[in-house]
């Protein structure tokens, strides 16, 4: 008897936990010189990885994300290409800011290749592994306490195979002019490569700072992304972080974000999502102490046969809190887009004022987006709101354009320009969501003229 398609899903996430299983313990076989706590915790993630597999759409928070196209994939550790230089990484740069720049190259730090600026006494940005090497019990403290490998998957995968990343110290009440622009890069020499980068933030009291991560390929190779990002924002401090996801059309992205804001601190974080075959973000924010706030905005652009799935918690634990979230989806071509965000707010955590939002525009008759907006309350004084919302293109507002002179093309480009500028415009780094919507009209323009066509 043929197996159905569940049948045929199940067997594909299972062979593909088995080859994962199996390279890591080849992988972890050869590692040496690390600290017994480092590889301990590899051992568990890999055993929990090897427990729970994939993920698949009969759970609640993977249902609109089928894994199968990835799951045929088998990925493997790839090595770090030696021959990328630093004009082809300035190729795909944002040259439109001063700021610091780290360069990580098919996982590993290249600082032949970054461009850091004098930070201010006390600020250290330094590769993971290079804070492995000189202080272990620091990365000890801060490694998967805030993103958790028993809960998510594919967390337990990017523990198992850690090896390097980025890390921000931000010392007490330093204030910083420049951003800090991490640059996560794939090199496309080899298909079919993984990588699993970290990157571990600690905003002190008092502090203020902007963090770019910036995900991109040098070359249109097939390829996976796997990233765990673990952010602490302490007592007042404030820290602006932009996640930009720009790979090939090729590239799988699953990335992982565990924040936790304190006592009066506030964490405002930016998603922008413009490439990948299939992305899935995770965002999970505790609003850990009285008056902590986050602000959690996001764009996903997408077209062809892309998949864009954003999944957003905020935990409100405590009195005087206060969220907002806007997440806004383009989709074009036969792309899907999905988002699923949560607001708990536990008994006690009074005066709570939370809000979110998801308009989606759908440039195409076979675009779909499912947005399900949904708060969780469990105290009586608050203020609460959510909605969501799926439209198309204005005719009449078209029909204006037009009537001015401009294209088919030029008239709904312009429209997405500003469907989009309400995200963009409100990036901590104003130059980068003036270089989001120069690359957002390139992606766009390609759909834009098969539909007028």
């Amino acid at each position: 008897m043929a197996r159905g398609r569940s049948g045929r899903l199940m067997d594909a996430l299972e062979t593909a936990r088995d080859h994962y299983v199996a390279r890591h313990a080849t992988w972890g076989a050869v590692r040496r010189n690390e600290p017994a706590w480092l590889a301990r915790m590899r051992r568990d993630a890999a055993a929990r990885f090897a427990e729970v597999g994939l993920p698949h759409t009969r759970l609640e928070e993977w249902r609109y994300t089928n894994l199968t196209r990835f799951a045929r994939v088998p990925f493997e550790l790839g090595t770090a290409s030696a021959s990328v230089s630093r004009e082809a990484l300035e190729q795909v740069s944002f040259p439109v800011f001063a700021c610091s720049v780290y360069a990580f190259v098919d996982g590993a730090y290249r600082p032949e290749l970054s461009a850091p600026r004098a930070l201010t006494a006390g600020v250290r940005v330094l590769s993971l592994a290079e804070l492995l090497a000189c202080e272990p019990e620091r990365v000890e403290a801060e490694l998967g306490s805030l993103v958790d490998p028993k809960l998510h998957p594919f967390a337990a995968l990017n523990t198992a195979f850690l090896e390097d990343g980025a890390v921000l110290l931000i010392p007490r009440g330093t204030r910083l002019a420049q951003p800090i622009h991490v640059v996560f890069a794939s090199s496309g020499a080899e298909p079919d490569r993984v990588r699993h980068p970290r990157v571990l933030v600690v905003a002190g009291p008092e502090s203020h700072r902007e963090l770019i991560v910036d995900h991109v390929d040098l070359a249109p190779a097939r390829g996976f992304t796997n990233t765990v990002i673990e952010v602490r924002v302490e007592r007042a401090a404030e820290l602006g972080l932009m996640l930009v996801q720009r790979e090939a059309d090729q590239t799988y992205h699953i990335s992982n974000l565990g924040a936790r804001v304190g006592r009066d601190a506030r964490l405002s974080a930016h998603t922008l999502t413009l490439g990948g075959a299939l992305v899935r973000n995770d965002a999970n924010v505790l609003l850990a102490e009285e008056g902590a706030s986050c602000r959690l905005n996001g764009l996903f652009a997408g077209d062809g046969d892309q998949l864009l799935d954003h999944h957003t918690l905020i935990d409100h634990a405590m009195p005087h809190g206060e969220s907002r979230q806007l997440y806004k989806g383009i989709l074009d071509g036969g792309a899907r887009g999905v988002f699923r965000g949560r607001v708990i707010v536990r008994p006690g955590a009074q005066r709570t004022d939370a809000e979110q939002s998801n308009p989606n525009l759908l440039l195409s008759p076979k675009a779909e987006v499912d947005s399900k907006p949904q708060l969780e309350i469990y105290a009586d004084d608050v203020k609460c709101r959510h909605g969501s919302s799926i439209g198309r293109l204005d005719e009449d507002a078209l029909f204006y354009l037009r009537a001015r002179g401009l294209d088919e093309g030029q008239a709904r480009d312009m429209l997405t320009r500003g469907f989009a500028a309400e995200v963009l415009d409100a990036l901590p780094v104003p130059a980068l969501g003036t270089a989001l919507a120069t690359l957002l009209a390139t992606r766009m323009d390609p759909a834009a003229e098969g539909a007028g066509s």
